[in-house]
């Protein structure tokens, strides 16, 4: 392999590594919604986006006390559409980190998902955005 070898494939390895441009990081926190939910999402952002999770699936740790999920997501470029993604119930998705990447994040999730945003903060190099999930089609 020579030193000048460039691909233009999906990254691979972890994002958050030092090499990684800040500013095409999106760090991702799911909530209520359950286990199987999360996974989808999760899997759906992976198809298209390097990310920290591998193939770690969430998991329900408690019946009693809600479970978050977190992920980062190097988010370079735009990605193709997402298909095949159902979700059994809404979920909640904090998206943090800059505008861009965040833009292009929630633009790859509305393709897969009715998304409505719920809230929203930005400061001068990073914004927060929650969104709601549902499945596309499902005004619920």
């Amino acid at each position: 392999m020579s030193d000048n070898d460039t691909s233009s494939a999906k990254p691979s390895g972890d994002p958050t590594d030092a090499e990684t441009s800040s500013t095409d990081l999106v760090q991702v926190v799911l909530g209520a919604c359950s286990a199987a939910d999360a996974d989808t999402v999760f899997r759906a952002l992976g198809s298209r986006f390097a990310s920290d999770r591998g193939e770690d699936t969430p998991a329900q740790l408690s019946d009693t006390h809600p479970d978050t999920w977190t992920s980062a997501f190097l988010v370079p470029h735009s990605a193709a559409p997402l298909s095949g993604t159902i979700l059994a119930g809404s979920v909640i998705a904090d998206l943090q980190g800059g505008p861009v990447a965040v833009g292009r994040l929630r633009e790859t999730l509305a393709s897969g998902f009715a998304v409505e945003a719920t809230g929203s903060a930005s400061g001068d190099q990073e914004v927060d955005l929650q969104l709601r999930l549902t499945a596309a089609g499902n005004t619920a």
